[in-house]
């Protein structure tokens, strides 16, 4: 009998997190199977996988293809009805996987999101967003989305507000946590390929919006994430830029596309010049002095 749920987590450099992560589901009630990609980790995560967890299927692949590439890799094998996507840094709190089914079962839906928490079990409000808006990258560009950070006017896109804690559509998710249905994932061709990190979340949710599908963000699904553990604040945000900047490459072709990307880059450029003046979040600054790369996209 195949299993309700495929589990998919892509590590890369994480054996000092995976277990943590896979642990959490060994006690579901739900029939599940594990399947964990490697992305060329130099650690030994796929070993310690391997060995403390005989049962999953670990893919190994020769070199690191991104999280995008991975997650397809890994849905490729999936005998599941339902795909549960796992960061491995991302530690389940009670049954995930029944919270999920049940969620599902109950009220339907074809793309559910989790919560993702801090260590103290509050909500790190990141686990669902807006999809993009110019008026939020004009928000972002002039600043007023850090000086009014609880505006739902002013910053749109962390959906400040928004009570986590009751069962609700949005717009879009993380890929931290994330349950798609198979036979959806595969209708959507799963990742665009041409991401490798950050962005392919809300490129997907963003194509199934088309499709019209929304978004479920399941309450009592929830995680403690640790959330960039093996990044540097200034890479983490470059990756980040390099995301959007491809979203607005690929979804939002011509004109609109480069306004898009130009209050990207001024938006960073004004936080850089607020740490040249400060002295503080010198990371803006490192990242906008690659801007050239990130605008490009992947």
């Amino acid at each position: 009998m195949n299993p309700m749920v495929s589990v998919i987590v892509v590590s890369y450099n994480s054996a000092d997190l995976i277990g943590a992560s896979l642990s959490g589901l060994k006690n579901s009630s739900i029939s599940h199977e594990l399947i964990v990609v490697d992305n060329a980790s130099q650690d030994g995560s796929a070993d310690r996988v391997e060995a403390d967890f005989p049962s999953a299927d670990v893919v190994r692949l020769p070199e690191n293809v991104g999280f995008a590439r991975a997650i397809n890799a890994g849905a490729q094998r999936a005998a599941g009805d339902w795909i549960l996507m796992l960061n491995p840094d991302a530690e389940p709190v009670g049954d995930l996987l029944e919270a999920f089914v049940s969620h599902a079962l109950d009220r339907g839906g074809r793309i559910l999101a989790g919560r993702t928490l801090h260590a103290d079990g509050t909500d790190d409000g990141r686990s669902v967003f807006a999809m993009p808006t110019i008026w939020g990258l004009v928000c972002f560009a002039t600043g007023l989305s850090t000086a009014f950070r609880r505006s739902r006017l002013f910053n749109p896109d962390e959906l400040p507000g928004l009570d986590r804690t009751r069962a609700t559509t949005v717009p879009a998710a993380s890929g931290c946590v994330l349950l798609v249905e198979r036979a959806l994932f595969t209708k959507l061709g799963g990742f665009t390929p041409t991401y490798f990190m950050y962005g392919e979340d809300i490129d997907l949710c963003m194509r199934a919006a088309d499709l019209g599908e929304r978004v479920s963000l399941v309450p009592e699904a929830k995680v403690v994430h640790v959330g960039g553990a093996s990044s540097t604040s200034a890479g983490k945000l470059a990756l980040l830029m390099r995301g959007k900047a491809t979203v607005f490459h690929l979804r939002w072709p011509g004109a609109r596309g480069a306004v898009a990307r130009g209050l990207l880059s001024f938006g960073v450029g004004v936080r850089a010049l607020g740490s040249a003046v400060t002295g503080h979040a010198v990371m803006w600054r490192v990242v906008w002095r690659d801007r050239k790369t990130w605008l490009a996209g992947w």
